[in-house]
């Protein structure tokens, strides 16, 4: 879309055609007119209007027909169909067609200008779901890059599954873990992906705030509700809805997003009608919901509602194997970004990697290497880590724990660290693993990784940061 928005005005009537340019220009349009459907269509390739008012009723070709050729060659320009009749066939076949909006003559001015604030919002909904195909699907390659993890391949199949359905979907994770991009992956990949997709965060916003910009509001509805205000879930009408943070939603929102849920309807702030959308719900959540549920923070009946399909994205910590692939996946992404040249990490800084605990999971791992591509510094990753209070040293970790010694230490007054021993226990069992099946094997690496379950690269890295590759 230019910088100034401009509306092609198709109307045969003088008197309309005059008003609708005087009201588009007082909005900022430029504006293009035309008496009818073969002058339109004539100077189409020229004038390339970002939006279109086209009455249904004209001389030669009608309205329909010039509706039908508009679509054939702007597909995705929004057209608004005005008509003084009103005829329920005509508003159908101009709907089928691909009409944003049907008004009929005589109109309110307000009525106009929301028609022309909607499709022009719609568009722009449009054209950022299409600029970040690319983008969503290289988030999605980065985040699905989970090496041989059983956990990841079960997240696969599940989008796979129900993408191209229309049922509600929970997703639950840990915050990091990338249940945004499981979300769009799901539209990505569904039926709905060349419509809307809208994103509400349910915990940045008080309740007040929420409803309003979930559900709208009328012209009056409350002090300084100057004209009405369309919701998310209009927007996301034929669309995806992403509810992020699901379970801080308000009680008394919780009972008006159940009745979109059960109807697929709702009423705007203030109004007294109610509004049907065809959206695609899509919840997330980071908290135990039927905790919530059981200390009534969170409705029964909506928790059921929403818990149709869940998707549990699994923590970092889990699929630790995927660390390598991921390094690699965010260094190719953010050097490109950036215009930068870092090549891969060295082994000291994915030992580090590997045996950090990620609390921040894989948008914690993502933001570390993002500010090594732009500092150009391994430095600042290493250091970050042990700001952390990461793993303890290599060697300590692979020591052998002596239960004794531990017990007389703490026998003496010694306070013990229960994470650090768990980290140690942890890595002195993996290198025991590894040690057994690489001998198993015969030191076969890639028969190895097949029978741990992890990647090839991934065991590679492993096998050095347990000094498993001398003399070998």
């Amino acid at each position: 879309m230019s910088e100034r928005v401009t509306v092609l005005v198709i109307d045969d009537d003088p008197g309309i055609r005059d008003f609708l340019e005087m009201l588009a220009t007082r909005q900022g349009y430029g504006v293009f007119t035309a008496v009818d459907g073969e002058t339109a269509l004539a100077e189409l390739d020229d004038t390339r209007p970002d939006l279109i008012t086209l009455d249904a009723v004209l001389p030669g070709i009608d309205g329909i027909e010039t509706l039908r050729r508009i679509k054939q060659r702007l597909p995705e320009t929004p057209v608004i169909m005005l008509s003084g009749h009103g005829q329920a066939r005509t508003i159908v076949e101009a709907m089928r067609l691909g009409a944003s909006d049907f008004l009929r003559k005589p109109f309110e001015v307000e009525e106009l200008e929301l028609a022309f604030k909607k499709a022009l919002e719609n568009r722009a909904l449009e054209e950022e779901v299409i600029s970040l195909r690319g983008r969503v699907r290289t988030e999605v390659d980065g985040l699905m890059t989970g090496g041989d993890n059983p956990k990841m391949r079960e997240v696969q199949e599940i989008i796979e599954q129900v993408a191209d359905t229309d049922i509600t979907v929970l997703v639950r994770g840990e915050s990091g873990t990338g249940k945004e991009v499981v979300a769009r992956a799901l539209f990505q990949l569904g039926n709905r992906r060349s419509r809307p997709f809208v994103k509400v965060n349910c915990a940045a916003l008080p309740s007040e705030l929420l409803e309003s910009e979930l559900f709208g509001f009328e012209k009056g509805a409350f002090t300084g509700a100057q004209k009405r205000k369309l919701g998310k879930f209009e927007y996301a009408n034929h669309g995806t809805i992403f509810l992020d943070e699901i379970s801080e939603m308000a009680p008394g929102l919780q009972a008006k997003l159940l009745q979109v849920l059960q109807d697929g309807e709702f009423s705007r702030l203030g109004g007294e009608m109610d509004v049907r959308v065809d959206a695609r719900i899509i919840a997330a959540t980071n908290r135990n919901l039927e905790d919530a549920v059981n200390k009534g923070e969170f409705r029964e009946d909506l928790y059921y509602r929403l818990n149709v399909v869940t998707i549990h994205v699994p923590p970092l910590r889990d699929r630790i194997d995927a660390v390598p692939l991921l390094v690699e996946h965010f260094l190719q992404m953010y050097n490109e970004r950036y215009k930068k040249s870092v090549e891969e990490l060295s082994t000291e800084t994915m030992r580090s990697l590997m045996g950090y605990h990620w609390p921040g999971n894989v948008r914690e791992l993502e933001n570390m290497i993002k500010r090594m591509v732009v500092l150009g510094n391994e430095q600042a990753v290493l250091q970050e880590i042990d700001q952390r209070e990461s793993i303890p040293k290599a060697d300590a970790d692979t020591q052998e724990l002596d239960l004794a010694v531990l017990a007389a230490n703490f026998a003496n007054g010694e306070e013990l660290d229960l994470k650090a021993i768990s980290r140690r226990a942890s890595r002195v069992a993996e290198k025991k693993v590894i040690e057994r099946v690489l001998g198993m094997t015969r030191w076969n690496r890639k028969e190895t990784a097949k029978r741990l379950q992890i990647s090839y690269k991934a065991l590679l890295y492993k096998m050095k940061e347990n000094g498993l590759n001398e003399g070998r």
